[in-house]
C-alpha cells in the first residue's frame, strides 16, 4: 500500500509540474500565432490533457471493459464540468466569452444528447429505466454511431479553425517566446501530465480496487477523476496566470474531445455496452452540462458561489453513485 501511495505522490507532482509548462508554452503559441487563448484551450491544451482519458477508454474497449470505456468519459466529463470549473470558480471568477456560449456550449450538450438517445432509444422506449438491475444492459455505441461522432469532431475543429481566422487575437505588448521554445515546453508538459495521469489512475485504481470497489464506480470516479486531473490541475494553473481563456476551454474542450473523439474511436475499435447506471449517468450528464451554461450565461461568468455549488453538486453525484 505504502508504494501505491508513493506512486499517486509523484503523479501528482508530475501532474503540476507538466501543466506549468503546458500553459506557458500554449500560451505563447496563441500569441505568435494572434490566435485567441480560448481556441488553444479548445484544442491543443483540450486534446493534450485528454490523453489519459484516450488512453483507459480505448484500452478499456479493446479489453471489451465497456463499464470502464463509457463511464471513464462520462464521469470525466463531469467531473470537468462540476470539480475543474468549480474549483477555478472558487479561486478565482472565470470570465466567459460569448463564443463559449454562442458555440462549445451548445456542441457539448448536443453530442451527449445524441449519445444518450442513440444508446438508449430502447430502454427508454420499454420503460426499462426503473429497472433496479443497474448493471442491466440498456443499448450500444456501435461502430456506425462512433463513425458519425469522429466526423462530427473534425467538422468541429474545422468550425473552430474558420472562426479564429475570422477573429485574431489582438497584440500583446510583450513579444512571445520563441516558437522552439513554445513547443519544448508544450512537448515537455504534455509527456509529465501523461506520465502523471498515468500514475495517479494507477495508484487510485490499486487502492480502490484494494477496499473492494466495483469495476462501474471506479471507472465513474476513481478513474474518472484520475484521468481528469491534468484538467483540473492544467486549468487552475491558466486561471492562477489570469488565462481565463484557457482554463474554460480547456474543460469544455476536453468534454468534448472525450464524448466526440474518444468515445467513438472506441465504439469504431469495440462496440460499447451501455447498462442501465450509465443511462442515468447521461442524464446527469445533460443537466450538469445545461446547468453549467446556465451558471456561464448569468453575468457572463462564473463566480465563487458558482463554484461552491458545482463542487458541492459533484459530492452529491458521487454519493448516488456510491449507493446505486
Amino acid at each position: 500500500m505504502l508504494i501505491k501511495c508513493i506512486v499517486l505522490l509523484i503523479g501528482f507532482v508530475c501532474l503540476i509540474k507538466g501543466a506549468d509548462y503546458f500553459v506557458d508554452g500554449s500560451a505563447n503559441l496563441a500569441g505568435i500565432f494572434k490566435v485567441p487563448g480560448l481556441v488553444i484551450g479548445l484544442t491543443i491544451v483540450a486534446l493534450g490533457t485528454s490523453m489519459p482519458e484516450l488512453a483507459v477508454s480505448v484500452s478499456a474497449a479493446l479489453e471489451g471493459s465497456n463499464e470502464i470505456a463509457l463511464s471513464n468519459v462520462v464521469g470525466s466529463n463531469i467531473f470537468n464540468l462540476l470539480v475543474v470549473l468549480g474549483c477555478c470558480a472558487l479561486f478565482h471568477p472565470v470570465p466567459v466569452e460569448k463564443a463559449i456560449l454562442r458555440r462549445d456550449f451548445p456542441v457539448a450538450i448536443g453530442s451527449t444528447v445524441f449519445v444518450f438517445v442513440i444508446s438508449s432509444a430502447a430502454v427508454l422506449w420499454n420503460g426499462r429505466l426503473l429497472s433496479t438491475d443497474m448493471t442491466e444492459n440498456a443499448g450500444i455505441v456501435n461502430k456506425v454511431t462512433g463513425i458519425i461522432l469522429i466526423l462530427a469532431f473534425l467538422a468541429y475543429i474545422v468550425w473552430l479553425i474558420a472562426d479564429a481566422r475570422k477573429h485574431p487575437e489582438e497584440e500583446k505588448d510583450t513579444p512571445p517566446e520563441p516558437l522552439w521554445k513554445c513547443l519544448l515546453f508544450i512537448f515537455a508538459g504534455l509527456i509529465l501530465v501523461i506520465i502523471g495521469g498515468k500514475a495517479v489512475v494507477y495508484g487510485a485504481r490499486e487502492i480502490a480496487a484494494a477496499l473492494g470497489m466495483s469495476e462501474t464506480l471506479i471507472g465513474l470516479t476513481i478513474v474518472a477523476a484520475g484521468t481528469s486531473l491534468p484538467e483540473l490541475v492544467t486549468s487552475l494553473t491558466a486561471a492562477r496566470k489570469k488565462e481565463t481563456g484557457l482554463a474554460i476551454g480547456n474543460a469544455i474542450g476536453s468534454n468534448i474531445f472525450n464524448l466526440m473523439f474518444i468515445l467513438g474511436v472506441s465504439a469504431v475499435l469495440h462496440p460499447v455496452s451501455v447498462n442501465i447506471a450509465s443511462v442515468y449517468d447521461m442524464i446527469i450528464l445533460i443537466a450538469v452540462t445545461v446547468l453549467s451554461m446556465v451558471f456561464a450565461a448569468r453575468g457572463k461568468s462564473l463566480n465563487r458561489a458558482e463554484g461552491i455549488i458545482m463542487i458541492l453538486l459533484y459530492a452529491v453525484d458521487v454519493a448516488f453513485a456510491v449507493i446505486r
